[in-house]
């Protein structure tokens, strides 16, 4: 009998659990895990809006580049030529220019006066008749841009003349850059989206 309640005692020392002070310290790390996560999370939340904000500006720009870009592509004269402005004469599929009704498939597109302008943080397009009557308000193309220097133009009035630049005076562009830099939604900054098209009424 006194040996059995021998080996009892011992097992009962051996079953050894958490002390108070022990359990104190886990509550504490606990709390202090469970605060960091929500931590980040709070702040991912907070931050979407503006990350998404960035990528649709992102978007909006590429979308704005390439329609640029399709414009000059198929121009038919450039009238006004700076770095933050540029009016050309352009093929649009409507029935009149500045109307929201597209043309028949099978119909041939319309001559207007397109002009972009790029001020402050935005550029607008603008539908204008051959005469230079507006039919419409300045409409915003896009907005949030870091930089209204949007055009250059080669030949250019740079020390190398194949550079793109501003536009030299004296001989018709042959091309045109563009150039859009809008917030990254990566990171701090701008990022630079580009891309040109050279005229096609260009004399080679």
């Amino acid at each position: 009998m006194r040996r059995l309640l021998r080996r009892r005692s011992i097992d009962v020392r051996d079953e050894s659990g958490l002390t108070l002070i022990e359990m104190l310290v886990a509550s504490l790390m606990s709390v202090i895990l469970v605060g960091a996560s929500c931590a980040m999370l709070i702040s991912a939340v907070q931050d979407s809006p503006a990350l998404s904000k960035k990528a649709q500006n992102v978007t909006t720009a590429r979308y704005q580049l390439e329609r640029i870009v399709r414009e000059l592509r198929n121009g038919v004269q450039l009238q006004t030529m700076t770095p933050t402005e540029v009016t050309l004469v352009a093929r649009v599929r409507r029935v009149a220019c500045g109307g929201a009704a597209p043309t028949d498939p099978n119909a041939d597109a319309i001559q207007c006066r397109v002009t972009y302008r790029c001020s402050d943080t935005s550029c607008t397009r603008t539908e204008e008749t051959l005469e230079g009557s507006p039919v419409g308000p300045a409409v915003v193309s896009l907005s949030g841009i870091g930089d209204t220097n949007v055009f250059c133009f080669v030949p250019s009035v740079e020390t190398d003349p194949t550079e793109c630049g501003a536009p030299d005076p004296e001989t018709p562009p042959t091309y045109v850059g563009v150039t859009l830099r809008v917030p990254d939604p990566e990171g701090p900054g701008l990022l630079t989206i580009s891309d040109g098209a050279t005229l096609r009424t260009a004399a080679f």
